[in-house]
Formats: C-alpha cells, structure tokens, sequence
C-alpha cells in the first residue's frame, strides 16, 4: 500500500463522538444494554443515548467507582453495560472495581474511555490518561482496543457489543484525521498494515499511527520504506504480524502516546527478543508526566510526533549496517523541515 497524505483526510468528528454515535444506534438492537456514567455525558458523548433513553442511562455522579460498582450489579443480572468517562478515571479511581468486579467475574461490562493519553491536550495532566493502557492490560480477562479514526470507532463499538466479557476502548479529545473507508473491517486480536515497507517496522496505534504515517512519507524522499502496523487491538495483540514484518524489514520502531514503561513497547520487544533479536527502539513518554497545551507540540516535545517517529527509524536503518547516520544525514535535513 502506498500511503500518501492524499489517503488522509481531516476529520470532522473527534473518536469520541463516533463510539458515542454508534452506542446510539446499537441501542435500538437490545433494548436490554445500558450506559452509565460520572457527570460526564457530554465529554464523554454518552449523552447521546442517554437523550435518546432516558431510562436506560445512569449518571452516578463524580464517583467513578461507584459508577463501575453499580455497572457490574447491573451486568450480573445478565444485562451488557457500557460505562463512559475519561480513560485517566475509570483506569485509575475505579481500577479495583474494574479489577474485582467486572473482570474477575468476566462480566459484560464495555468501558468506554475517552481523553486517552496526551489527546486531552489542553486539559491538563490530571485528565491525560498516560497510564491506562498499563493498566488494562495487565488485568486478566479485559480486552483492550484503540481505534484511530471514526470508522474504527464505530467498529470497535460493535466489536465491544461482539466480545463476551470486558472490554475497554480508548478514544480521543479531538477530531484528528480519518484514514479508513466504510466497510473496513476489524477484529479483536487484530491488526492493520497500513503501509507496507522493506527496511523497518513501525508499530503504533490510536492517534500516533498518522504521526508514524507522516514519517514514513517523509523516509520515502530518501530511500527508506518504512512498514506501518496499526496495532489497534493492543490485547490481544497481533504479535504474530509484528514478528513477520520484522523478519521481512529486520528492525522495530513502536510509537505510542503512553508511558513507554509496561507499554506496547514492552510487550512487542519481549517479542521480539524471543524470536529474533533486532535493531529495537521505543517511543513514548519517558516516566513523566506531559503538560498542558496544543496537542501537536507536547507529542513533539515528548518524543512521538512524525519528526521524532523518522528520526529514530533513520538510526535504527543505519544500526542494521546497510547504510550509515552519514548516508542519512539528507533524511534528517528533510525531517528538520
């Protein structure tokens, strides 16, 4: 597949809006599915099925564990719930609930978590959720998916509704760009080459896979194809398609907006490590917190923009020995522009 900015429109709907939009249309399917939530209706977007069914919509207040508490008694008595708020609050305030009362149990409980990572830009630290893929991830039995525009939003909706047990989607502030047509299709356990390439693998997903798109264009101009997955089911995760791309390319870049520790990066280097060491590096926030501002300068200043995305893959082609940083001094002047 060629990639190229022309393949990559400017969305007009933020994620958020999208999952909220298909929550509403799936809502005349089973008048048995529920939604809660925590004052946070319109952020969330969850107020759309909340206007549409008043009386199966809940808001429990800013009481984030009580809300999931109250999720799973409603989901132990047969019913599949949805639970919608900011990623960083139902990840952290509400993770025993989450933990002991939705997953232990494998309920059919559908966390449904916008703001994640640095896409809640201006809102500050404490509404960023850097931490939340760690979190989900580690618990048994919750699957996690990340879509990256409307149309892998509305899709991870239906995969949600689709999966037995727990699920948690991560969605984001902003509208940002669309990439996928109607129709795509998406599964758990899944993922996406959305850019094929002979030198070295990058992995992303949600948000940064345009960023990871931007920089292969950008490596293009002086030789370099660059693979791009979009992991968008972080777990399971497709490490299956990862670990062929990177016997095919013999290098792994991954790029995330979290915090590098116990990220995708992680998980991805354990596996490659096991199968065939490479030239590995990893992108993400480096055990800090971010800060508050435009979206496009802390992804920039933090390490995961498109700029930062080329730069290393440049030194991870070079770690290969097939050509040298001096080779690719051109590549680093194009990515300074």
């Amino acid at each position: 597949m060629s990639v190229t900015k022309a393949n990559i429109t400017t969305a007009k709907i933020a994620t958020r809006r999208a999952f909220g939009e298909r929550v509403l249309e799936r809502g005349a399917d089973d008048r048995e599915f529920v939604v809660f939530e925590s004052d946070l209706g319109k952020s969330s977007q969850s107020n759309l099925f909340g206007d549409a069914y008043p009386d199966r919509y809940f808001n429990l207040g800013i009481a984030e564990l009580n809300t999931v508490a109250a999720a799973a008694g409603m989901a132990a008595n047969g019913r599949t719930v949805f639970v919608a708020g900011y990623s960083v609050f139902l990840t952290m305030r509400a993770l025993e609930a989450v933990r002991s009362f939705i997953c232990y149990p494998k309920l059919n409980v559908k966390l449904y978590a916008s703001h994640g990572g640095l896409t809640a830009a201006i809102d500050g630290v404490t509404h960023q959720g850097s931490e939340d893929i760690a979190f989900m991830t580690s618990i048994p039995n919750m699957k996690v998916i990340v879509p990256m525009d409307s149309v892998s939003a509305r899709a991870a909706c239906d995969l949600a509704l689709e999966t037995p047990g727990p699920v948690f989607v991560r969605l984001m502030r902003d509208p940002l760009y669309e990439f996928y047509k109607e129709g795509e299709t998406f599964r758990v356990g899944g993922s996406k080459t959305v850019r094929t390439g002979k030198d070295i693998t990058i992995a992303s997903y949600g948000d940064i896979v345009f960023q990871a798109l931007e920089a292969a264009e950008s490596l293009a101009v002086i030789g370099i194809e660059a693979e791009v997955l979009d992991m968008y089911s972080l777990k399971p995760a497709d490490t299956a398609s990862v670990l062929d791309s990177v016997r095919r390319t013999g290098a792994l870049l991954v790029a995330e907006n979290h915090q590098k520790r116990n990220g995708l990066g992680y998980e991805l280097a354990a596996a490659v490590l096991k199968d065939r060491p490479v030239p590995f590096d990893h992108l993400g926030l480096e055990d800090c917190f971010a800060e508050s501002g435009n979206y496009f300068a802390m992804i920039d200043k933090f390490g995961f923009s498109a700029a930062k995305i080329a730069a290393a893959a440049s030194r991870l082609v070079a770690a290969k020995g097939e050509k040298t940083l001096m080779d690719l001094q051109p590549a680093l002047e194009v990515i300074r522009q």
